[in-house]
């Protein structure tokens, strides 16, 4: 079920609206002595292709936005810690300038819940009286914000509020609780107070539960869907994200002091960037459509040109990602972001010379990659982009049609290896598609990956459809049976939804989709067409495919050793798979501020009921026994 669309025309937040609230902050932020925590939840179980070397190399962009805007708005206490580097961090051991933070966050995608949960548990150890106000967010709270309250009076954990959208939401809730806190009062007393006189059902993007205290959630209140920032140059700089991070370690506490700037591009050399939001596509099984209100958000080309000119000065990072939807979705803005970046110079101490040295790559779509052009391609190239990962899927528009076709895709890698620009594939496996076909057409994956490798592709990534939350399929997945709830008694569990793992299949024998995507990985990725990409590559960069061939095959071992497992209990057949019904909607009745259905709460959530007495039927007939 896809997010519900804000009535039209009240998507956006007026221009300037959260630059405003920005100023506003800073001068409140003087006034209260604030510290806090942001945690950023990651499952190590999760650590495989096809994102086994950014998930370490790359500080995500979501929790440092957050950490930026905390810092931007006046509270500079603030710490950012990522499990990735922190997987032993405790926050019932935490401390920032000598005391218990004031607040305390966690970010968390889907594919993480568990270790979310494990942090929020651990966090609501503190004793109540020295206790954090504890904040959930990030795209698991997004379109599950039930999921991190407890509703079992023996299980008492949960967040105080979980915040369902964006940079702007969470500011709007710490301006209404600072022009509420007395001096020195615990903001997490302010926020009781705040949520028990409605002074928050005013913050679209907010769920909480209404008189909890002790951890157990009877009801959720959900404020609604979100207003989107449309201007993205409004949003806090993020160089300032990357000067709160916690640094590695194996430790359960907080460090002195965060990490160094100067040792920053040591552990993150990849930048992590937001530069467009939004796609013109709406394909069923994607819930971003939705989550944008239908609306293409763009940043300007200086802001982006800044953002990369200050994040090399001060950290050194020289390689970015940008975080698009569809980076050619508007290709005269793209265009424009092209030209600006190549004009951008910046000072190589090393040659002694100013020279343009950034090294960036975002996502893509095979249709606007071909509506580009050759000359326009040329100029991406120039500006620094190096490689390009395109939402392939299926080759041959079986599953889903996007303007792609075998023909029309192996075009398009041929005109980014021309210009030297690294095409990075990304497909989907489903239950009809063979591994090897020898039709006229390349159904078979092993097909499609050949045609691709052949084309130019130097990564590649396959993954098995399955659902994905916040998308228009969601919902029939599980009510029509597709979805796994058990397979020989293992129960789906969260970090398994990375579609890495063969959950939600209507094949007869499920275990070979789980063979299919090992086998198109090591039809890739393998020490022979490691050893030709030495003599052949396939790039203009000469070492960039040997190296994605080693990262690839280093992939591909972690892969097979974290699903192998799965595909065994899937080869017991289908007498030992369960499914489920209904998706997972939560146990804890949820309503909106005026009482009604909940905006994020999934069809068949439990919904207070509010039984309404007609006390005429109470009273007694004309004549009747008044003393019955």
């Amino acid at each position: 079920m896809e997010l519900p669309r804000r009535t039209r025309g009240d998507e956006l937040l007026k221009p300037g609206e959260l630059t405003a609230l920005r100023s506003r902050l800073r001068q409140m932020a003087p006034q209260h002595d604030l510290t806090s925590v942001i945690a950023c939840a990651f499952d190590h179980r999760t650590r495989m292709l096809p994102f086994i070397y950014a998930d370490l190399r790359m500080a995500p962009a979501g929790v440092r936005a957050i950490g930026s805007a905390m810092y931007d708005a006046g509270f500079e206490k603030t710490r950012i810690v990522l499990q990735q580097w922190n997987r032993n961090f405790r926050p019932s051991r935490m401390k920032l300038d000598g005391r218990v933070p004031d607040l305390f966050m966690v970010s968390s995608m889907q594919i993480h819940g568990a270790e979310c949960k494990k942090l929020i548990r651990d966090a609501c150890r503190i004793e109540p009286a020295r206790r954090p106000l504890i904040i959930a967010g990030g795209p698991k709270t997004i379109y599950e914000p039930w999921d991190v309250f407890s509703p079992d009076p023996n299980d008492r954990w949960g967040a105080d509020v979980a915040v369902t959208g964006e940079e702007f939401v969470l500011l709007g809730l710490m301006e209404a609780l600072l022009q509420l806190r007395h001096t020195g009062e615990p903001i997490r007393t302010t926020f009781l107070r705040a949520r028990n006189s409605g002074l928050l059902d005013g913050i679209p993007g907010l769920v909480y539960a209404p008189g909890s205290t002790d951890g157990v959630a009877e009801e959720l209140v959900d404020t609604g869907i979100q207003r989107l920032v449309g201007d993205l140059d409004e949003t806090p700089h993020p160089v300032h994200g990357y000067r709160l991070l916690e640094p590695p370690s194996r430790g359960e506490t907080l460090a002195s002091r965060a990490l160094d700037a100067s040792r920053v591009n040591k552990f993150s050399p990849i930048g992590s960037l937001v530069l467009t939001f939004g796609c013109k596509f709406a394909c069923p099984y994607c819930p971003i459509p939705a989550y944008n209100q239908r609306q293409h958000r763009l940043k300007s080309p200086q802001r982006i040109s800044d953002e990369m000119t200050r994040l090399h000065s001060e950290y050194g990072i020289r390689f970015f990602f940008g975080t698009d939807d569809n980076f050619f979705n508007n290709h005269e803005r793209a265009i424009e972001i092209c030209t600006e970046l190549l004009r951008t110079r910046v000072y190589d101490r090393r040659r002694g010379r100013p020279r343009q040295r950034f090294r960036w790559g975002t996502e893509v779509t095979v249709h606007d990659t071909l509506k580009m052009g050759h000359e326009n391609l040329k100029l991406a190239r120039k500006s620094g982009v190096r490689g390009l990962w395109l939402g392939v899927e299926d080759m041959t528009a079986t599953l889903i049609k996007k303007g792609q076709s075998e023909d029309k895709t192996a075009q398009a890698f041929r005109m980014l290896k021309r210009v030297g620009i690294l095409p990075m594939p990304m497909m989907m496996h489903f239950d009809d598609q063979p591994l090897v076909s020898f039709a006229d057409k390349p159904y078979g994956l092993i097909n499609q990956v050949r045609l691709l490798r052949k084309a130019g592709a130097i990564s590649l990534q396959v993954l098995m459809i399955s659902p994905a939350t916040g998308s228009k399929l969601y919902e029939e997945c599980f009510t029509s049976g597709l979805a796994y709830n058990t397979v020989a008694g293992k129960t789906i569990e969260p970090h398994m939804l990375d579609a890495n793992f063969v959950i939600a299949s209507r094949h007869p024998r499920p275990w070979i989709k789980q063979a299919n995507i090992m086998a198109a990985y090591l039809y890739f990725y393998n020490p022979l067409r490691a050893m030709q990409a030495l003599v052949w590559p396939k790039s203009k960069l000469y070492l960039a495919d040997f190296t994605m061939q080693i990262i690839g095959m280093w992939g591909v071992s972690q892969t097979i050793r974290r699903t192998f497992g799965w595909m065994t209990r899937l080869m017991r057949g289908q007498r030992y798979i369960t499914r489920k019904s209904k998706p997972p909607v939560g146990t804890i009745p949820m309503r909106s501020v005026q009482g009604d259905l909940a905006a994020h709460a999934l069809p068949g959530a439990p919904h207070p009921q509010l039984i309404q007495l007609d006390l005429t039927a109470l009273r007694p007939a004309a004549g009747a026994d008044s003393g019955k």
